[in-house]
């Protein structure tokens, strides 16, 4: 998989998002440069497993979804089934 990367207007919003927390949680000022390194160590190291998760999320949205599908497709079908000797 590929390093995650952000648009630069992304890595901004983040980059902010991070030096706030550093700022109302820890009471320590967090330079631009160090907020961006801790954003991309994140991103290189700890972003797999977010990532990994979202796909798994989406898997299991998709997998419900299809299986409504097929229950809902199932039951259209057997409503124009047309009765024979054999029906049930």
């Amino acid at each position: 998989m590929a390093i995650i990367t952000f648009s630069e207007e992304e890595k901004s919003t983040i980059v902010n998002q991070v030096q706030k927390y550093f700022q109302k949680e820890l009471d320590q000022d967090l330079g631009q440069f160090d907020a961006e390194f801790l954003l991309d160590f994140f991103a290189e190291k700890i972003g797999v497993y977010f990532y990994n998760r979202g796909l798994n999320d989406a898997q299991n949205v998709l997998t419900g979804k299809l299986a409504d599908l097929a229950l809902e497709m199932e039951e259209a079908l057997d409503e124009i089934e047309k009765p024979t000797d054999l029906s049930k």
